[in-house]
């Protein structure tokens, strides 16, 4: 049963008819049923128009109600005459399909079947075609003319779709051409990119592997945000790193107190070095090969200063003085007079106005644990101040001895002091805190030599000792007024190698000498040759060098009170100092 379908021969699809077969088939008449022709623009009906005009059609030619109409001018009523009319009654060029295959329902004579939809993701630049559907140029190969080549115009009366002129809407594009070669350039049609008949992922539509515009995309975005960050934070650490060092960015301006007046307590140390440093004076002796640096300060107006015997003695009786001031002005000095025995000299500059002398204190006022100042040149750098304390009283020292004779040793009641003394402190003043002079600083233990004039060259080790300034005093009053000075004596020689404790008077005296002077104090006392002094005035002595710095802190003339042991029997006797002249 044919249900009402054509009987003729079937048209194959988009088969090409063969050389020899028939090119024409009648199809069967069917009724014109009435089909609402779609709203079709000026242009489409004009070459419609342009059409029927070119090409009459035969009179018994008839449209099918499966040819989507063509709407004509309703002034035209003749049949369309020519290719077009004959093309016209081939009918469609497939069966109609009745499972009205979407989206178009039941297609029409030119409607292609729909491409198949798979879920294979289209990249961003479009489907590309197949490589066995192209040739080198872009091109369909030969290969695929006969399943996907327009119909040539042999063959258009029964396959050839409408041309531009017959089909307006439905025309095809024109090939574009090649930029470089100038030759047509097919555009990729859809049957160039998929083939409906292939089997399924016979012909993939990406190629493998091939990424994604939008990761790229995705993926620069993503290294360019990096890239920021990584700037952004390289200019931040250096803003930060330079901030802590710099302590910001802009500026810096320090919070400083205004300049004061320069104004100091008298009694602050600062006051007394203000007060006394005017009055201080450095020492530079030269003589006989030898060279020293010493200080000393200014007894009167006239241009004494008081210093240590042991700064000048290098200059001897020939060599220069070269005295120094705190301001800076430098005078010539010239010896006045010194005493080994004491360890003191003056020195007397001229030409020189303006002094101020340095006040003198009471040495005998000074209690253990007073502050001091010390004031002199250690090193040669003049005008330095150290402070402290005393550290105690009336020290047995001895200093000197040098020259091998005991000529040139000095017998000390010293005042020890912490306040740091150094070679070149010598002859300097120690000063309380009103300013006044309470001692000579003399000598220093050092923790190399021992005790002596600069105590070795090992420096300050917190033992200094000074001269107590009531001793001081008096010999330097000596010396200005005659040139010498004197010690008290008892007269009596004492046996230095006695290692018992006290004081032993020798059994001979030096160079055959009596060991008691006759009518010397001591003869006159009653002390006799091996009688051991262990006190003098009350106070324990230990040795002979200790009696010998007990006497000389007295003046010649004064009564002291002598405790003594005789064939193991202690008795208390009296006398009276007498004088030597010093050295």
């Amino acid at each position: 049963m044919d249900d009402g379908k054509p009987t003729g021969p079937k048209a194959k699809w988009w088969s090409r008819p063969s050389a020899g077969r028939a090119t024409h088939v009648e199809p069967e008449v069917r009724p014109s049923v009435p089909v609402p022709a779609p709203e079709q623009s000026a242009e489409t009906l004009a070459s419609h128009e342009a059409l029927a005009t070119q090409v009459p059609a035969p009179a018994d030619a008839e449209v099918t109600a499966e040819l989507p109409p063509v709407t004509a001018p309703a002034t035209t009523a003749e049949p369309v005459p020519g290719p077009v009319a004959d093309r016209l009654r081939t009918g469609p060029l497939h069966q109609p399909d009745e499972y009205s295959t979407p989206p178009y329902g039941g297609p029409g004579p030119w409607a292609p079947a729909p491409p198949v939809q798979r879920p294979v993701p289209t990249p961003a630049q479009g489907t590309p075609v197949p490589p066995q559907y192209t040739a080198a140029n872009g091109t369909p190969t030969p290969a695929d003319a006969g399943a996907f080549a327009p119909p040539t115009p042999a063959d258009a009366g029964a396959f050839a779709p409408p041309t531009p002129a017959d089909a307006g809407a439905f025309a095809p594009s024109p090939p574009a051409q090649h930029p470089m070669s100038g030759h047509p350039h097919p555009q990729p049609s859809l049957w160039l990119q998929y083939d409906p008949w292939a089997a399924p992922g016979a012909q993939p539509l990406t190629h493998p592997g091939e990424p994604a515009r939008k990761s790229r995309r995705r993926g620069s975005l993503l290294l360019g945000a990096v890239l920021l960050a990584l700037v952004a934070g390289g200019i931040g650490g250096g803003i930060g790193s330079y901030i802590e060092r710099n302590g910001g960015i802009t500026q810096v301006e320090l919070d400083q107190a205004p300049k004061d007046n320069g104004n100091r307590a008298p009694d602050s140390v600062a006051g007394i070095a203000a007060s006394a440093l005017p009055s201080v004076v450095t020492l530079h002796v030269s003589g006989g090969g030898e060279q020293g640096t010493g200080t000393g300060f200014v007894l009167d107006e006239q241009g004494h200063i008081l210093t240590n015997n042991h700064v000048v003695d290098p200059a001897g009786s020939s060599g220069e003085i070269s005295v120094t001031f705190s301001g800076g002005e430098t005078a010539k000095g010239t010896l006045v007079g010194k005493d080994s025995g004491y360890d003191l000299a003056v020195v007397k500059v001229s030409g020189v106005s303006g002094l101020t002398p340095l006040p003198l204190g009471n040495s005998d006022n000074v209690q253990v644990g007073d502050p001091v100042v010390a004031i002199g040149a250690p090193f040669d750098l003049q005008n330095t101040v150290t402070s402290g304390i005393i550290s105690a009283k009336e020290r047995p020292i001895t200093a000197g001895g040098e020259k091998g004779d005991g000529s040139d040793v000095s017998y000390v009641d010293a005042l020890q002091t912490d306040a740091p003394i150094n070679p070149g402190n010598s002859g300097g003043p120690l000063v309380d805190t009103k300013a006044r002079v309470i001692g000579i600083n003399s000598a220093i233990r050092a923790a190399d030599t021992g005790a002596g004039p600069e105590g070795g060259q090992a420096g300050s080790i917190g033992l200094g000792f000074a001269i107590p300034i009531n001793q001081g005093k008096r010999v330097a009053e000596e010396l200005i007024n005659t040139g010498k000075a004197t010690h008290p004596v008892i007269g009596v020689s004492l046996d230095m190698k006695y290692t018992g404790d006290g004081a032993r008077v020798g059994e001979k005296g030096k160079d055959g000498a009596a060991p008691v002077t006759p009518n010397g104090p001591g003869a006159k006392a009653g002390i006799k040759p091996g009688d051991v002094i262990t006190k003098v005035d009350g106070q324990r002595v230990h040795s002979g060098e200790e009696l010998i710095v007990k006497i000389r802190a007295h003046r010649p003339g004064d009564r002291l009170e002598l405790t003594l042991v005789r064939g193991g029997k202690e008795r208390t006797m009296t006398l009276t100092l007498g004088s030597a002249s010093g050295t």
